[in-house]
């Protein structure tokens, strides 16, 4: 006990003598529910505040109160002391349960709390004994368990409902008691562990247990030597502890446990917050000594000389000691901060480390005290004691103030095994995994790199950045680790990235792209597919099959889930050739791709491009370096014969292969475009530009052939003076009869107006289809060919002559026309007149409708039918027999209006007319274009 260490962790808060209100000798205290009660011996009971000031009293029994206990779960008391006896035969000792929420009847004039039960303790079947100890139990409510420790070795319980008197009573003896000597119950202590009750009972000489839950209750013997009173008293982890003048004894449920060797007759024991609080006679000096323990941490909290104490409870978070001529002592443990304080001036460390996890703070202070500790381990320079107290706060301590101290003291063993320990709580970053590589790299310690970088075995995610440890492995050269951790971590980038640009292992990449699943394949070799491409177009190619044609399906649905070759179109760059072989296999394999227009597209500007940079890729092949420009080369080859055949040889290649690939583009024009199909499955307007910017003249024809764009088509031929094939080309295109333009002819005889050479020939051959065709107006024809100075008036002598002998007939077939027009309209004006002007005699004598002699009442129409009036309809204003006529001539005219308003319909038989001047005089000649009016009079309907 005398090396255990002392500090000043409790302090004296306050004292003083107990109020002059609390009467009698103090016989028992108890605390609980934030007060102190005090049983005195004139039977008295009072309760202190946390002022140690009176706050109330009543009179619990008549003479002495023995034994009190405050309940925690409810606000009763429970005592036992004296009180009159009914007869000499039975004890005043009674035991009473006070509810002290709730007050005697307003009739009493005591203000003391309601009694709800009294038991007398001893009976006939309960002899009377000394009481010595006494223990009350709460089980569930109302239920209470209460043991009374006797000094003949016995103790009597009682559990129920005392208030209802629900109780059962039984008697429990301790072994070894005898007649001739009698131990006495010393100390009392429960033990609820689950379901399991045990009562521990101590007697000078034995420690003893009953295990409640059996009936009878079992008696156990934990140990042949007891105590006195006074020195029992229980742990917050149920652990029975008994203080005898050689030590300080625990027990738990089977038998001893520690002991702790604290010389010195024990006057008081008790048990706060995990400390040890005893009493005990100094022999040497003779006084009493009031100590607190911290068995954890196997030092003194605090040590005070004291004198003569009756009594000694905890409340208010308060060691109360009570002395026998009534003062009160109350003792309170310091804050943590005031005792780490201490003993950091002390230097104490390690025990201000036990304490903080002793008394279970939080893990911020503990690691604040350890970090204290390492800056002190720091300044005395012991380098590596300090690192094993920082490893301590990680998760609380910024990682950056330890590595700051540890690489301005070049402890670079010291800050790998920081970084280490930091990397396996998982709370390293980018930095820090950089750092700690470099000290690995730095200590060329290649060991423990392989074990860093492979230490989950394959199994797990890696605790670090994966991006950062392969930036640093690849700087150190390290491409190995690189790649382990770039292939664990699913970094395919990284790993291809290495493979080609470090280590030039194109072949491993190309296999490792092909273990990859196919989404994962395309990313990469998306971004990884130039430089394949450059070194291993053949083996890149067939990746890009297989990914883009996966088990060669042709199912639309399914293509659309594989990657398009349009995606890798951009890692063909600078390199044409091995793009045309790519989308040219992949053409062959899948017939009708989502992306076949774009395929097309691609395809024919591969095609029809004039230059392929395929001089410098024959040039290199030959072992030319592509740096060098064609001038360059060309003059350095011609200083020698061989030069100069090579460039010839150059030059017929490129242009047998320009060849080649126009025939493609042709064939891929005319593939791509059936005749069932309306569009084409590549851009039209593309192909166009493309046939135009490198001269492909099949390839501009068949277009504007396709898009019925025929006068384009005659334009190409004229921009080449090709004359045989201009009308060869207006043969099959003008031919109206096969849907084609007969305009064109006019083109091609403009043409040859304009052209001012001598075409007698070929303006002959068109002025036959134009004639055939009367696509032209003479005077038209003789206005375009006069532009022509070459041409002499025989060429156009004979056509003139039969177009002259064609409108005299013309002119006197509409003469004979006019005339008979002119007639009929006469003589309708000159009937209208004669309706206008004279009276009509209607002399029918029979109804139309039923050939019967007509009577009144009949009806006459103006066309000189007769009808009676039954014989007519309701309503009935239109002959019978003329209203048929009548309304076709009506619907004649409606359908006559209606056309006059459907300007599209006019243009459009204007446009397709050979001769559009007449289209317009029928409709003038109709009055369809003239304004029209309504006749204001209707034929009237006489009624006779």
């Amino acid at each position: 006990m005398y090396q255990w260490r002392k500090f000043e962790f409790f302090e004296e808060k306050y004292g003083g003598k107990i109020p002059e209100d609390v009467t009698g000798e103090i016989q028992c205290c108890s605390s609980g529910r934030g007060k102190v009660v005090i049983g005195s011996s004139d039977g008295s009971v009072s309760f202190l505040d946390r002022g140690i000031k009176f706050d109330s009293g009543f009179q619990a029994h008549s003479s002495s109160v023995l034994f009190l206990q405050h309940l925690k779960q409810r606000n009763f008391l429970v005592t036992v002391g004296e009180d009159e006896q009914i007869s000499s035969q039975q004890s005043g000792m009674c035991l009473k349960v006070f509810d002290l929420d709730k007050a005697q009847e307003e009739s009493t004039s005591s203000s003391a709390p309601e009694c709800i039960g009294i038991l007398r303790i001893f009976t006939n079947q309960f002899p009377e004994a000394k009481i010595t100890s006494f223990l009350v139990l709460e089980e569930v409510p109302p239920i209470l368990l209460i043991a009374i420790g006797l000094d003949n070795g016995c103790v009597y319980c009682v559990k129920g409902d005392i208030a209802r008197e629900r109780i059962t009573r039984f008697k429990l003896q301790v072994d070894g008691v005898s007649d001739k000597r009698q131990t006495p119950i010393t100390g009392l202590g429960f033990r609820l562990d689950g379901l399991s009750l045990l009562l521990f009972a101590v007697t000078p000489d034995s420690v003893n247990s009953f295990a409640m839950q059996a009936q009878p209750p079992r008696l156990q013997t934990l140990d042949h030597i007891g105590s006195s009173v006074n020195t029992v008293t229980m742990s917050d982890r149920s652990e029975l502890i008994v203080g005898r003048p050689e030590a300080v004894y625990f027990y738990e449920v089977d038998g001893r446990g520690p002991c702790w060797a604290f010389e010195g007759e024990k006057k008081f024991m008790g048990w706060f917050r995990g400390y040890l609080l005893c009493v005990i006679a100094d022999p040497k000096t003779g006084t009493n000594v009031f100590n607190v323990y911290d068995l954890r941490n196997r030092l003194i909290a605090y040590s005070l000389v004291v004198d003569k104490i009756s009594n000694m409870l905890c409340e208010w978070g308060n060691v109360i000691l009570i002395t026998a001529d009534k003062s009160l002592l109350c003792v309170a443990e310091k804050d943590m901060e005031s005792k780490l304080d201490m003993l950091f001036k002390k230097n104490l460390y390690t025990v201000a480390i036990n304490l903080v996890q002793s008394q279970h703070a939080d893990a911020s202070a503990t690691a604040n005290v350890m970090r204290k500790y390492g800056d002190h381990l720091y300044g005395k320079q012991d380098y590596d004691e300090a690192m094993s107290q920082y490893i301590n706060t990680i998760g609380y301590l910024e990682p950056s103030f330890v590595i700051q101290k540890f690489l301005d003291a070049q402890r670079i063993y010291n800050l790998t095994n920081y970084l280490e320990k930091l990397h396996e709580k998982g709370l390293a970053s980018k930095d820090h995994t950089t750092l700690l590589l470099n000290c690995y790299t730095k200590l060329k310690d290649v060991e423990k790199l392989n074990t860093f970088i492979r230490k989950e075995d394959g199994i797990g995610e890696l605790k670090f950045d994966v991006e950062t440890a392969i930036r640093v492995c690849r700087a150190a050269n390290y491409h190995e680790h690189a790649m382990y951790v770039a292939k664990k971590a699913g970094k395919h980038e990284w790993y291809l990235k290495i493979l080609l640009e470090d280590l030039g292992n194109y072949d491993e990449a190309l296999q490792y792209i092909s273990s990859l699943e196919p989404s994962q394949a395309g990313v990469t070799i998306k971004e990884y597919g130039k430089i394949l491409i450059e070194h291993k177009p053949k083996e890149a190619i067939d990746i890009l099959m297989r990914l883009c044609t996966e088990q060669g399906t042709s199912n639309g649905v399914y293509l659309s889930m594989l990657p398009s070759p349009v995606d890798f179109i951009n890692v063909f760059v600078q390199h044409p050739h091995s793009l045309m072989d790519f989308l040219e296999r992949y053409a062959e394999i899948v017939k009708d791709s989502p992306a076949q227009a774009e395929i097309n597209n691609t395809l024919l500007e591969l095609y029809l491009s004039k230059d392929l940079n395929f001089p410098s890729i024959s040039l290199s092949e030959n072992g030319v370096d592509q740096n060098f420009t064609d001038q360059s080369v060309a003059a350095a080859m011609s200083k020698t014969g061989s030069g100069k055949k090579k460039i010839a040889d150059s030059n017929d290649t490129i242009e047998k292969d320009c060849v080649e690939r126009q025939q493609k583009g042709l064939e891929l024009l005319k593939l791509g475009w059936p005749s069932d199909q309306e569009q084409p499955l590549y851009d039209v307007d593309l192909a166009i530009i493309l046939c135009e910017m490198n001269s492909f003249k099949e390839g501009l024809l068949y277009l504007y052939e396709k898009m019925k764009l025929y006068k384009e088509v005659i334009a190409c031929y004229m921009q080449n003076h090709d004359h045989e094939g201009l009308i060869a080309c207006c043969k099959k295109l003008g031919d109206s009869g096969k849907g084609g333009d007969p305009s064109l002819w006019a083109d091609l005889l403009k043409y040859f107006g304009e052209i001012g050479e001598d075409c007698t020939k070929e303006v002959k051959e068109v002025l036959t289809y134009i004639e055939r065709d009367d696509i032209l107006p003479p005077i038209i024809v003789l206005q375009t060919l006069a532009k022509n100075p070459c041409l002499t008036l025989s060429v156009v002598k004979d056509y003139i002559a039969r177009k002259l002998e064609q409108e005299s007939k013309i002119i006197e077939e509409d003469r004979r026309a006019v005339e008979k027009y002119q007639e009929t309209t006469k003589n309708m004006r000159k009937e209208i007149e004669d309706l206008r002007t004279n009276a009509r005699i209607f002399q029918l004598s029979k109804c139309t409708a039923c050939t019967f002699t007509l009577d009144i009442p009949a009806v006459h129409f103006m066309c000189m039918h007769s009808f009676h009036q039954r014989c007519l309809g309701d309503n009935e204003t239109e002959c019978p027999e003329c209203a048929s006529e009548y309304r076709s001539v009506v619907e004649m005219k409606r359908s006559l209006e209606q056309n006059s308003k459907d300007q599209a319909l006019f243009f459009q038989q204007v446009k397709s007319s050979k001769d559009g001047f007449s289209v317009i005089a029928e409709y003038f000649g109709k009055g369809i274009i003239s304004k029209t009016r309504r006749a204001d009079q209707d034929i009237n309907r006489v009624t006779s």
